[in-house]
């Protein structure tokens, strides 16, 4: 039980250097970033000259967070 525990809430939190709840932060920070790059993209899909670069600076952004998360 104490190696399922380990390997299903601590084991990938560690591989990036943070807890738990440092990871369940990040993660859920970076979901929510793709859930409004989305629903922009859905938006342009349908009415196509709004949120022209919105989905793709968000991707930017969110990409760059990963890539500072990794070497700081």
């Amino acid at each position: 039980m104490k190696n399922f525990v380990y390997n299903t809430f601590i084991e990938h939190p560690k591989s990036v250097d943070e807890t738990y709840f440092e990871h369940l932060r990040f993660a859920s920070g970076f979901a929510f970033g793709l859930f409004v790059a989305g629903m922009a993209a859905v938006i342009h899909a349908i009415i196509p000259c709004l949120c022209e670069k919105t989905a793709s600076n968000k991707i930017t952004e969110l990409y760059g967070k990963i890539i500072n998360r990794n070497n700081t």
